[in-house]
């Protein structure tokens, strides 16, 4: 059985049709990555993956969970990394990995706290209030958050988006580690990034899905395809 199943799904906002029937699996494991320019209806669909919209019509399954049955049960799967780090800034580093710790009833609260600041280089400031933070060091931190409680899944936003180099490097390597524990949906502009992380893309315009592809994809060709589709928002 796939890990994420979505059926079919639609959104509507008012008048407008934000996704159009978008149907796509993800096996246990996979790593799917959703391209298109702004307005394509990606990260509606990611957010309706991280159960904070509902669709219009169509089903969504995550981990075996209907999430039209009851979300809560789905969240304790999932893992979101978005624009928005959902952080407090007046908490500290640990304050706020020790907040979503308990909410989700993480065991070994200290020493998976204790880890996940180690990894994401942030132990040096795990007393420091979060406003004090750079962007990368805040995001490194949202990672953090994002992992507290070992979700199945990961739904990453654009989780590169203003990223020093140093950041840049130690996401990649946090995903190359934890690649084989976690079955993964990011939305991205980047072609060599989706390219490099994925073995599944969608490209989406308009509300649809307009391209699928899977295995192994030629960077060149890919551009060339991408701009057949869409005429904007792609970083090479």
């Amino acid at each position: 059985m796939a890990e994420i199943e979505v059926s079919n799904i639609s959104k509507v906002f008012g008048r407008r049709d934000v996704l159009r029937d978008v149907e796509f699996a993800v096996e246990e494991g996979g790593f799917l990555s959703i391209m298109g320019p702004n307005g394509a209806g990606k990260t509606t669909t990611l957010r309706i993956l991280a159960t904070l919209l509902t669709p219009t019509s169509g089903s969504v399954r995550v981990a075996g969970l209907n999430l039209s049955d009851d979300p809560m049960p789905v969240r304790r799967v999932i893992g979101f990394i978005s624009h928005q780090p959902l952080l407090y800034p007046d908490l500290t580093a640990y304050e706020n990995l020790r907040f979503y710790a308990e909410m989700y009833g993480v065991p070994d609260r200290e020493r998976r706290i204790a880890e996940l600041l180690d990894r994401v280089e942030l132990s040096h400031r795990r007393y420091d209030q979060v406003r004090t933070f750079s962007k990368g060091m805040t995001q490194r931190l949202a990672i953090a958050r994002a992992l507290v409680h070992r979700p199945r899944v990961l739904l990453l936003d654009e989780p590169y988006s203003g990223l020093d180099p140093h950041a840049v490097d130690i996401l990649d390597g946090l995903l190359a580690e934890i690649r084989a524990e976690h079955t993964f949906v990011m939305v991205s502009h980047s072609i060599s990034k989706t390219l490099e992380l994925s073995d599944q893309v969608l490209i989406m315009d308009g509300g649809r899905i307009v391209f699928r592809q899977s295995g192994t994809v030629d960077e060149g060709h890919f551009a060339a395809v991408y701009r057949e589709h869409v005429s904007e928002g792609v970083t090479i």
